[in-house]
């Protein structure tokens, strides 16, 4: 078997391997491979030794290693020489050179292909990177606008962040004006796909040599400003030319211009077109001209430089070139053209804003604002979505409610504060809201204060409803001052006024509080609170009543009590009180209308009619009857300080078609007085308003009447009249303050005057009696209130009941009921009307 190499096999142990020659300086010494024999380093041999082929050799003249492929046919090795390498391991290039135009091909490839695929892959990755903006994020904030009842006149105008934006649909926009715009902006807009080539080349070489802008389609225009990148830069028209493609393929060519036309700046102080026609022209988008439009378009690009106020020549030169671009885009004829001139109706400077008014303006806009969060409309809605929102308050009527107020009021201590609520009764609707004249102070018309006698109607209304059998003609004792067990301080009455024993109608006229005292222990003070959470005033006010809620010690708003009297106007239905008609946004869609809703049968009609039947004489007995003679009821309310002094006063009253609540107090429920410095009561000041006020407002109306009455229990009779002293000072009280109206004349009244007035009641009535028994039936256990079982809870008790309810009074001894103990009444000593 031959050996590795090729000689003969070895034979035991192997020899040992010849040392090499001496080198031979002539020859360069030979490389050896791993996989072949040791080649010496001597002269070059002519022959193979053992017939093997060696694996490595040389060329004559050194070249590139041969590698032996093996042996060829005839037993001759062949070389295999590698192709050749330029460069060495040692980094030497080989001696043949590269051509320089090869280098510059390949460059030139390079380039090409980077010229060709670089856009394509920086398109595709914008389009993946970038997301078209949503309908939130390109949300704009624009003009909301919160209107009178007839949904024109406005009332505030909102205007977030200094911003004046009023959106409009695109049909809005008259033709030529849009292509006025399109004229100055984008004259290809309806042809290209969202971008233009030239304009960007114009935007490269504009950055490249430090200038700035290039020419963007109104699609990038509108990107730009929708999503708020307005830098110069090529990163932002690179992400422009991305989303305005993108834009493109999602929003027809129609939906773009819109908000285009909504979306760009105009100049003062203007955001979108409908805003630019009130500040240029002072007119609305649709009543635009073609020569006016042109010149708007025309200072689309820089409107701070063109606009006609501050450069006339130049505003007219864009104004030229847009109309010459409608003539090439054959918008408008060449003869239409020549007939244009420049507009001289545009105005010296913008129309001041309306803004939200400080004055008592400010209150129907807070309200307002008010509901419409309770009814889920957002303030982010208001901001963005151009709202009209149409209130209920009218705008005559809302002036003579101001105009009344200001009348009565002027002169008048500074200290003192009013507040004015009229509601429609037969729908709930505010129809005047005044709650002060600092819009950025108190709201009046929501502060909480005590009622005082004002809050005697609904005292009556629980009585009429225990199934006691209490009646208009019930009577009780009515002296004063009066003394009741569990009560700290006695019940007074208005001084002189006094009564023996009178029924609910005399009570209520002359406002008794001991005889009303009587009656809320009778019924008891939760009844007197259910009925009046029945009426209207809001469930959560009024806790934990006890006997002085009938002399109203508990705190409510004045347009609760505007609200709570208008359900005794209509027969007993209650209608929420609302401010708000309706919401539409800009585009149209209507966010929020009212309906007129039935109501709800809160208090049973008999006994709402009861109730309007013992407040009739109210009015005219302080000597506020309406001027032409109409029926109206109403109830005076004035809540004590100390001594003589009084902190609230109030005068509340209605007709069948309009309810108002008038207050008259002070921020620190500091001491009322008047001008002459009297104590001021709810006869006097607040009457004064209130009388003022519905004269006015009822101007002009037909005359309305209640309904037929047909009495509940007992019916009401004529009456001994009312004892009454006056003083020589309320004599001179009198005398003094009719100059200014402010009559106190609760503090007396005319025997023969009541016994006339009674008279006439008991005429009126005549015929009544005989619905006694049928009235009667009504009124039976199966009461709201629960009949009996609640009429002696007293100041929260439970005793039933009976004669010994009776009051104790200086004047006369009556057997009286025990107030059961942790029941006392020491709010007050006792509030006045």
């Amino acid at each position: 078997m031959p050996g590795p190499y090729g000689g003969p096999p070895p034979q035991g142990r192997p020899p040992r391997r010849p040392a090499p020659p001496p080198p031979d300086s002539r020859v360069p010494p030979q490389r050896y491979r791993a996989d072949g024999p040791p080649v010496s380093s001597g002269a070059r041999q002519s022959a193979y030794q053992g017939g093997d082929v060696p694996l490595l050799t040389h060329d004559e003249d050194s070249g590139p290693t041969a590698v032996v492929g093996g042996p060829a046919p005839g037993g001759a090795a062949v070389a295999q020489h590698p192709a050749p390498r330029s460069e060495t391991r040692r980094g030497r290039t080989s001696g043949k050179a590269v051509s320089p135009w090869r280098r510059v091909r390949r460059i030139f490839y390079v380039m090409l292909g980077a010229a060709l695929i670089g856009p394509f892959a920086a398109f595709v990755v914008g389009w993946l990177l970038f997301p078209v903006p949503t309908a939130e994020q390109a949300a704009l904030t624009q003009v909301a606008t919160f209107t009178f009842a007839d949904g024109q006149t406005p009332i505030a105008t909102v205007r977030p962040e200094n911003g004046n934006r009023v959106l409009v649909t695109l049909d809005k926009v008259p033709e030529h004006v849009r292509e006025a715009v399109l004229s100055a902006e984008d004259r290809s807009f309806y042809s290209n796909p969202g971008f233009d080539l030239v304009g960007i080349g114009r935007a490269v070489y504009n950055q490249l040599t430090g200038g700035s802008g290039g020419g963007s389609t109104v699609t990038q225009q509108y990107v730009k400003v929708s999503t708020g990148q307005d830098d110069f830069s090529l990163w932002r028209k690179y992400k422009e030319v991305i989303l305005a493609v993108k834009i493109t393929r999602e929003q027809t060519k129609d939906e773009i211009l819109e908000n285009y036309l909504n979306t760009i700046y105009w100049g003062r102080g203007a955001s979108g077109i409908q805003a630019a026609a009130q500040a240029y022209f002072g007119k609305n988008v649709e009543d635009l001209t073609i020569s006016e439009g042109a010149m708007l378009a025309g200072t689309i690009q820089s409107p701070s430089r063109w606009d006609p106020a501050k450069n006339p020549e130049r505003s007219q030169e864009r104004w030229a070139f847009v109309l010459d671009g409608m003539v090439e885009q054959r918008w408008i004829t060449p003869e239409e053209r020549v007939q244009q001139t420049f507009p001289t109706s545009w105005l010296p400077e913008a129309p001041a804003g309306g803004g939200v008014p400080d004055d008592d303006r400010y209150h129907i806009y807070d309200r307002a604002v008010e509901e419409l969060a309770a009814k889920g409309i957002t303030q982010e809605q208001i901001d963005t979505e151009g709202l009209t929102v149409t209130t209920t308050v009218e705008e005559p009527r809302q002036k003579q409610a101001v105009d009344a107020v200001k009348e009565k009021m002027e002169r008048q201590p500074d200290n003192l504060r009013s507040a004015l609520v009229s509601i429609d009764p037969r729908t709930g609707a505010i129809l005047a809201y005044y709650g002060g004249q600092n819009g950025l102070g108190t709201d009046y018309a929501m502060a909480l204060r005590q009622p005082g006698s004002s809050f005697k109607p609904f005292v009556l209304s629980a009585a009429l409803q225990s199934g006691k059998g209490i009646g208009l003609g019930t009577e009780y004792t009515g002296t004063s001052p009066m003394e009741f067990p569990g009560r700290a301080g006695a019940v007074s009455n208005v001084e002189g006024v006094d009564c023996e024993r009178c029924n609910a109608i005399e009570a209520m006229t002359n406002s008794i509080n001991t005889w009303f005292y009587q009656l809320g222990i009778e019924v008891g003070p939760q009844s007197v609170a259910q009925a009046a959470h029945q009426a209207g005033i809001p469930d959560d006010l009024l806790p934990d009543p006890t006997g002085g809620i009938a002399l109203g010690d508990k705190e409510v708003h004045p347009v609760d009590m505007a609200s709570a009297y208008a359900t005794f106007a209509a027969e007993g239905v209650h209608h929420e009180p609302y401010i708000v008609s309706r919401v539409e946004a800009a585009d149209g869609r209507v966010l929020y209308e009212r309906e007129d809703p039935a109501g709800r049968q809160a208090v049973p009609p008999q006994v709402a009619r009861n109730v309007v039947e013992a407040m009739l004489d109210v009015a005219s007995h302080t000597d506020h009857a309406l001027s032409d003679g109409r029926e109206v009821a109403g109830k005076t309310g004035t809540v004590q300080l100390q001594g003589k002094d009084n902190k609230d006063a109030w005068m509340v009253g209605f007709t069948p078609s309009i309810s108002t609540a008038v207050w008259v107090g002070s921020d620190q429920s500091d001491a009322l007085r008047n001008a002459q410095q009297r104590p001021i009561y709810g006869s006097g000041l607040p009457s004064d308003i209130w009388q003022e006020f519905m004269n006015a407002a009822l101007r002009g109306e037909p005359k309305e009447t209640f309904g037929p009455f047909e009495p509940i229990g007992e019916a009401p009779s004529a009456a001994p009249p009312v004892s009454s002293t006056q003083s020589p000072d309320d004599e001179e009280d009198e005398d003094e303050e009719s100059s200014d109206g402010d009559s106190d004349s609760d503090s007396s009244s005319d025997s023969d005057s009541d016994s006339d007035r009674d008279s006439s009641r008991s005429s009126r009535d005549s015929g009544d009696s005989s619905d006694e028994d049928r009235s009667g039936s009504s009124s039976d256990s199966s009461s709201p209130f629960g009949g009996s079982s609640d009429g002696g809870s007293g100041d929260g008790g439970g005793s039933s009941s009976n004669s010994d309810d009776r009051p104790t009074s200086n004047s006369r001894q009556d057997q009286s009921r025990t107030v059961p103990a942790g029941a006392t009444d020491t709010s007050d000593s006792g509030p006045v009307g």
